[in-house]
């Protein structure tokens, strides 16, 4: 079943009146629930906008040809305002960046309890959840520390773990191990796929590493703005996936 589908998804970028950048040029793009899908390409390509615009951190934009449409878990998101935008993001949705974007005065703890907060999720229930994240990732041991007490493989972690703890349906990762060593990128990704089975949660993975695409059930190719012809082909075997429900172990375990 389709938990994510845009069409004509077109966004250009104006840097002056005579330069602009047609970073989408007419995309479509279906993600299945339960799948981990890698959006490749080369820099400039608009794999990153197209995450951006999946994740509605940017809008399609709605001149240049057909109405663009996007649609998650069978809702048009296309007409939303930026507090039902930023409502759905909080709720149903986890980001994982190059650069890990974690507050520097904070702990690992109190980083990942923003994203509790930001949710609207409160003292113990909050609490729990935040500890069951960071245990997920490894670093139940870690979570007093701050961010310049921990290594790159730890902060991608606390961040993987702020992204997760909410129980998001959909996850989006940028470059996600693109700051860190090869040992530590195969960390990440294994708890990624880890979560993918283990919770049913979708993710969406923009890289350039070939071993994190190959490590996808499929992979989405961009080029000039544009989906690569058959790029979004289904593997020829692929395991069937039945989703199961996602709010139990993390926020579901945490009082509800």
């Amino acid at each position: 079943m389709a938990l994510l589908e845009g069409r004509n998804l077109r966004k250009t970028y104006n840097r002056g009146k005579r330069n602009h950048v047609d970073a989408l040029r007419g995309v479509d793009v279906t993600i299945d629930e339960g799948e981990m899908v890698a959006i490749t390409g080369p820099s400039g390509s608009g794999k990153s906008t197209l995450m951006h615009i999946l994740g509605l951190l940017h809008a399609p934009d709605p001149n240049g040809g057909p109405a663009p449409e996007l649609r998650f878990e069978g809702r048009d998101l296309v007409d939303l305002g930026d507090a039902e935008r930023t409502r759905i993001r909080a709720k149903s949705m986890g980001f994982v960046f190059q650069e890990f974007n974690l507050v520097p005065i904070l702990t690992a703890f109190e980083n990942v309890l923003l994203a509790c907060d930001y949710a609207g999720i409160k003292g113990a229930r909050a609490n729990e959840a935040a500890t069951a994240a960071l245990q997920l990732v490894g670093l139940g041991d870690r979570m007093g520390h701050r961010p310049a007490e921990m290594s790159g493989g730890e902060q991608q972690r606390v961040a993987l773990a702020r992204a997760l703890v909410n129980s998001p349906h959909l996850v989006l990762a940028d470059e996600p191990t693109g700051n860190l060593d090869s040992e530590n990128s195969k960390d990440i990704l294994a708890t990624l796929r880890r979560s993918n089975i283990e919770h049913g949660q979708t993710f969406v993975i923009v890289t350039h590493d070939g071993e994190v695409a190959a490590a996808c059930d499929r992979t989405i190719r961009m080029r000039d703005g544009v989906v690569q012809p058959a790029s979004q082909d289904r593997p020829i075997e692929r395991v069937p996936f039945a989703p199961r429900p996602v709010e139990r172990e993390l926020v579901g375990a945490a009082g509800t």
